[in-house]
């Protein structure tokens, strides 16, 4: 008894973080479980009579508007992430590199999307749009997605960009300069390819986090659906196993491109 004692004692965090990632892959597993769900009107429950399928699977855009609002956070996500990783790439060099009246204020600023409650930015948004924007022609839909998740995608770019150029030695950069490398030269094979698991990681948080978002997206939407909220109104009248099908191949997507992310950086830094 007292050896089981020490043993647990000795794994009892390594025990603890698999039962926490049990728990939080739980949902995944339903997601994957229920894909092949023989269902008829709701999918919540599993159907024993024709189950398992693969119905789904063969044709995932079946039911009516998945597939468009998959499009639609696909597109979303991809331009979100382009636009919010060039610009939180470059604020986060001046915070770091640069000295400038107003620093103190731009943190604050940037941090301020990530600490505000989804609803209240949300809201504010919806605000803005409809009171501010209307005047010149911009309506409610694509275009009100892509500007409300660039903003608070930034301030998750300035994050990860921002700690990943303080973690980085300048005596690399000195070398390059001892060596008669100029400013370009020194930035482009130095800098930028020691900053750049960093800003890969921000770009897949970036991308991750518009493609899920739904509170806020549901604010600024207007009659544009996407993936979540999709999800979210076929609720009501019962998820459709191929919403499920399509959840599941994003997850594992985003695990390979986490995946193959690690795998390039750890050989990036090797290299070094």
């Amino acid at each position: 008894m007292r050896k089981f004692r020490y043993w647990l004692a000795d794994h009892f965090v390594l025990l603890s973080a698999i039962a926490v990632l049990v728990y939080l892959f739980l949902p995944v597993a339903y997601t994957f479980a229920f894909s092949f769900n023989n269902y008829k009107k709701s999918n919540i429950t599993w159907r024993a009579e024709g189950s398992p399928t693969l119905a789904h699977w063969m044709n995932p855009c079946g039911p009516p508007g998945l597939c468009d609002s998959l499009v639609t956070s696909l597109q979303v996500g991809a331009l979100a992430t382009l636009v919010a990783t060039v610009l939180g790439t470059m604020i986060a060099f001046a915070l770091v590199r640069h000295r400038f009246f107003g620093r103190g204020a731009t943190n604050t600023l940037v941090f301020l999307p990530m600490a505000t409650p989804e609803i209240v930015l949300g809201a504010s948004l919806l605000t803005i749009f409809v009171q501010g924007y209307y005047r010149v022609g911009l309506q409610l839909g694509f275009w009100t997605i892509l500007i409300a998740h660039i903003m608070f995608c930034i301030s998750f770019v300035v994050t990860n960009v921002k700690a990943r150029l303080q973690s980085l030695d300048p005596k690399l950069e000195e070398a390059a300069q001892d060596l008669y490398a100029d400013p370009r030269s020194t930035f482009w094979r130095v800098t930028f390819p020691l900053a750049l698991p960093g800003i890969a990681a921000a770009a897949l948080l970036s991308f991750s986090l518009s493609f899920d978002d739904f509170i806020i997206t549901n604010f600024v939407s207007g009659d544009a659906t996407t993936f979540p909220k999709f999800v979210y109104v076929s609720y009501l009248r019962g998820i459709p196993a191929e919403a499920n099908v399509v959840g599941f191949s994003m997850f594992v997507i985003a695990v390979l491109l986490t995946v193959a992310g690690q795998a390039i950086s750890t050989r990036a830094q090797k290299g070094i």
